[in-house]
């Protein structure tokens, strides 16, 4: 994804160890993982609402249309008096 390995990976994790500190570290990282986890069903509810909204409109496609009353009733005229 960044194409990052594991050396600038410690170094991200020493820097910001250097910055916070050892006490803030875990509490900024448990809010990281709880936005990310919230970002990741926010997202997968997006997605499966939309899936949701698709189908009604596919289903409407494969219906055979409704027949015109109207073209019934002279359907039914013209084989009577045909």
């Amino acid at each position: 994804m960044f194409n990052m390995g594991m050396p600038e990976l410690l170094v991200i994790f020493g820097v910001a160890l250097l910055i916070l500190g050892p006490r803030k570290l875990p509490e900024l990282a448990r809010a990281l993982g709880k936005g990310l986890a919230e970002f990741k069903r926010a997202t997968r509810d997006l997605h499966s609402s939309l899936d949701l909204t698709e189908e009604p409109e596919e289903s409407e496609a494969q219906e055979e249309p409704a027949q015109d009353p109207a073209k019934d009733t002279l359907d039914k005229d013209l084989e009577n008096h045909g």
